[in-house]
């Protein structure tokens, strides 16, 4: 094999990935781009001039910040709900043995596998069966979003709790420590990065539905539900705004998280 063919070989797979990453930013790199466009029309996506005053006026578009601020309470809202839900719901799933248990394990596995036209018009009856069909906001939304973020959640975190090495446990129960000290001081800082892992995955999920929320929203408007609406008359490109801070949000947070886990190892 010459040098060259050699060469190739190695940096395959490296080749490969770079086109992969490419091709999954691409579309980011888009959107930051015409974040900084100066469209003659809503109905125009060429990049036609360089402007700050989308930045700047952020909130133009009326109801876009009113639309935003919803889907980050509601966001923050399933987030919480879900995150401990399903944690307590892993931990049961781990660590305990119980009648049922390998049935309710595959339960937590449908939400995941139903489709989201499917569970979201099953929300609705179930709302309707329940004389709610005429109160349906940020309530029916929360809930549908706390349920359909709760599979996620466990599955995340059973994950973490399956790959834990339960010596560690043991070590610190053998050194008089109690199940509680244990918990506190061993065994929750070993699961809290599943846990932030599925707490961001809960976020993200929640931000970003559209078809769920669809028909449970009522009357009241999240960012997507705002999008698809903005888009019968031209998306303005103030959304690429927010789509371009949601963005440079999520990688400072991977980037913290990595450097301060970097940080723990060399210590």
């Amino acid at each position: 094999m010459t040098r060259v063919g050699r060469w190739a070989a190695d940096h395959a797979v490296l080749f490969v990935a770079g086109l992969v990453l490419l091709y999954m930013f691409l579309p980011v790199s888009f959107v930051v781009l015409m974040s900084f466009n100066d469209p003659v029309s809503r109905l125009s996506y060429e990049f036609q001039g360089f402007t700050w005053d989308n930045w700047r006026n952020m909130c133009a578009p009326a109801g876009l910040c009113s639309s935003l601020l919803t889907s980050i309470q509601i966001g923050l809202a399933a987030t919480l709900g879900a995150t401990v839900l399903g944690t307590l719901a892993a931990f049961a799933l781990v660590r305990h043995r119980f009648r049922g248990r390998k049935a309710t394990s595959v339960l937590i596995f449908l939400p995941m596998a139903t489709p989201e036209v499917v569970m979201g018009s099953s929300l609705l009856a179930l709302f309707a069966a329940g004389g709610l069909a005429g109160r349906l906001g940020f309530w029916s939304i929360l809930i549908a979003h706390i349920m359909f973020c709760l599979s996620f959640v466990v599955v995340t975190v059973k994950a973490r709790l399956a790959g834990l090495d339960s010596t560690l446990e043991q070590a610190s129960m053998d050194l008089y420590a109690s199940e509680w000290t244990t918990f506190w001081r061993v065994t929750m800082p070993l699961v809290f990065p599943g846990i932030m892992a599925a707490a961001m995955l809960s976020f993200s999920l929640s931000f970003d539905d559209f078809i769920i929320t669809n028909f449970n929203h009522g009357n009241t408007i999240t960012f997507p539900m705002f999008v698809w609406g903005a888009a019968q008359r031209g998306i303005p490109p103030q959304v690429n705004v927010v789509g371009s801070l949601m963005f440079l949000t999520a990688l400072l947070l991977v980037l913290v998280s990595t450097g301060i886990g970097r940080r723990k190892q060399a210590a």
